[in-house]
């Protein structure tokens, strides 16, 4: 009995080991007072984690002009030194869609992690050059008020090459958006964004979105009771991580070759929501 018991634990420990399927070490994940953890990433893994991500493969340019292709490819995206990394390359790709002169990825948890509400916090670096448009950022997974930006946008960190450092936290709704010049955004300078990691986070709840770096709050929209064209904000949103290039904001002064290959890379993603009492 002993030498079968035995001998099913090291069968266990062994299949567990080769088909990665070991639980991740999450002891040192900080705890929230008032929170719990729902849903994370730590990428310990040797590939990325499809029951969490799924990839966006289109050169449809984002809707603002861009002009890389986003593939599926280990290239543009893939797991390295326990971090995810997303590449923009400067290379000519043709597909379905055309030829692009640009590739990168773009990954969604749409339906793998959706969350309404909760302390959502990524822990990353991004990357430099002009003409680069790295995004952490958050859409509608069911779109029940319509399209963009009626059922709204939260972008929890965006940046573009050109304007070295400053980091931009906004939300799109219909009421509040650039098209119609009332997007609601700040902006924070960080010397060191291209060079250190940063966290960049936010607090949502039915009555605000906080937005932070490095735990500072920089940024607050409230919402003001006046109906979903200003708060679509009570539905649930799922994750957005790429890097763009070019564009209607990322492409405004050009676009430097030298910048390419240009990476944003991603220590953890994790999401808390609040405790019912």
């Amino acid at each position: 009995m002993i030498t079968l018991l035995y001998t099913l634990m090291i069968f266990t420990f062994f299949n567990c080991n080769e088909s990665g399927s070991e639980p991740k070490d999450e002891e040192n994940i900080p705890q929230i007072e008032g929170y719990k953890l729902v849903w994370n990433d730590e990428f310990k893994n040797t590939q990325i984690d499809l029951t969490k991500w799924e990839y966006e493969v289109n050169a449809n340019g984002g809707g603002n002009n861009e002009l890389q292709y986003y593939t599926a490819r280990k290239e543009n995206s893939f797991i390295e030194n326990e971090k995810l990394k997303i590449v923009a390359i400067a290379e000519k790709y043709t597909s379905t869609e055309g030829t692009r002169n640009f590739t990168s990825a773009r990954l969604r948890s749409k339906y793998k992690g959706d969350w309404k509400y909760g302390r959502i916090e990524v822990y990353a670096k991004i990357p430099t050059g002009i003409g680069t448009w790295p995004a952490i950022w958050m859409l509608s997974t069911d779109w029940e008020y319509g399209g963009w930006p009626e059922s709204g946008e939260i972008d929890i960190m965006e940046h573009v090459g050109y304007d070295p450092n400053v980091i931009h936290g906004s939300v799109h709704t219909k009421a509040y958006n650039h098209v119609i010049g009332t997007q609601k955004t700040k902006s924070l300078k960080i010397p060191t964004a291209t060079t250190d990691f940063h966290k960049y986070s936010i607090d949502w709840s039915e009555e605000k979105i906080d937005f932070f770096i490095d735990d500072q709050k920089y940024f607050s929209f409230s919402n003001e009771n006046k109906g979903w064209e200003g708060w679509p904000f009570d539905k649930r949103f799922h994750m957005i991580l790429n890097v763009a290039v070019g564009g209607n904001w990322g492409g405004v002064q050009g676009i430097d070759a030298d910048a390419f290959p240009a990476n944003m890379e991603i220590d953890y993603v994790r999401v808390y929501q609040k405790v019912e009492n």
